[in-house]
């Protein structure tokens, strides 16, 4: 096993068989992460990126298993916040310091193109990249908000088992899912997935060809994170994902596609206190600190045991940074972009 990590880190190449190895193994994880935190380092360096979140809409004509925001769940308070204040979330965000801002909603048709290129252009003029994430849309919505000025987007293939995923995301094709991402790609995003760890049924067969899958798209951000149960949905009852699964997972997507952004995931952190920082220090290099303000942050209930429900923006930025201090590692002052040096075979 201390072999094939060798190998791993020095071509950046494992095969399914050897990957499903791997994640079977537990006796070498330390070894293991790191050596994902070498690669790190020496292909991204100790930088690392914040970037604020502003969760503008909690509404969802999606109806998926696993998540807290599905149409179904009557047990919600729902919230849409108007333009503006998703433009002031974005000023407060610059002001802090962040250099880039991640809109994410539930998939809310109440943000047509028209709406959502007018935010988008706004929060542009404020010198900040912008990421997405908002769910299926067509090529040409997508075309026309990379024109609006986005510059990334999020889009979670959640696995790469087909059945799997349709039978846990009700009328939502996994095909179409591939197509957006298809789409995103050839109009010149950067473009983000990923998977969730833990979801009933998963193989650990199948979350090796979701890390083959990430490789082959030559996905530029890949964020990885445990499934948990929320209460009001039909999954409430299952097991969930475990901190060092998902921990795995994401060290040997980093080994394997060394320059990418990888994001110390928030529920990382709800299943282990130091989640994040043992992320930093197993292969990522991203963290996304909460910037909606008030009483969203807990209303946006994609899972229970959310961290930082009840913190200013300011307060999570002041704090994050010390923890990244503290391990001595820097805040980045750039935008973030991916620096390709691999090629993705």
């Amino acid at each position: 096993m201390l072999e094939l990590i060798k190998k791993a880190e020095k071509t950046h190449s494992l095969t399914k068989k050897e990957i499903v190895e791997l994640l079977k193994d537990d006796q070498y994880n330390d070894e293991l992460f790191k050596a994902a935190d070498r690669v790190r380092k020496k292909y991204v360096g100790d930088e690392v990126h914040l970037r604020g979140l502003i969760e503008f809409s909690n509404i969802c004509k999606q109806n998926c298993l696993y998540c807290g925001l599905r149409r179904d769940n009557k047990n919600i308070k729902r919230y849409r916040l108007k333009p503006e204040q998703i433009i002031n979330f974005a000023k407060n965000a610059r002001n802090l310091g962040y250099r880039t801002v991640v809109l994410q909603s539930g998939e809310d048709d109440f943000f047509n193109v028209e709406r959502m290129t007018k935010i988008i252009k706004s929060i542009k003029q404020l010198d900040i990249a912008i990421t997405l994430s908002i769910g299926e849309k067509t090529r040409e919505e997508y075309k026309a908000y990379k024109e609006a000025g986005a510059d990334r987007y999020l889009l979670r293939i959640e696995t790469t088992d087909k059945e799997l995923y349709e039978k846990l995301d009700p009328n939502m094709s996994h095909e179409n899912r591939k197509r957006c991402l298809k789409d995103l790609k050839e109009l010149g995003y950067e473009v983000g997935t990923g998977c969730l760890i833990g979801l009933p049924g998963q193989t650990i067969e199948s979350i090796a060809d979701d890390i083959l899958f990430f490789k082959e798209i030559d996905a530029d951000m890949i964020g990885v994170g445990p499934f948990i149960p929320n209460p009001d949905t039909p999954l409430k009852n299952e097991k969930g994902g475990t901190f060092e699964l998902s921990l795995k997972v994401m060290a040997i997507t980093r080994i394997l596609m060394p320059d990418i952004n990888i994001p110390a995931t928030t529920a990382m952190e709800t299943l282990n206190v130091n989640g994040r920082l043992i992320a930093l220090r197993s292969g990522a290099n991203v963290v996304m600190p909460n910037v909606t303000e008030r009483e969203y942050r807990k209303l946006y209930a994609l899972y229970p045991g959310k961290i930082c429900i009840n913190d200013t923006p300011a307060h999570c930025f002041s704090c994050i940074t010390g923890k990244i201090n503290s391990i001595g590692r820097p805040i980045a002052k750039d935008y973030g972009y991916r620096k390709k040096v691999m090629s993705k075979k």
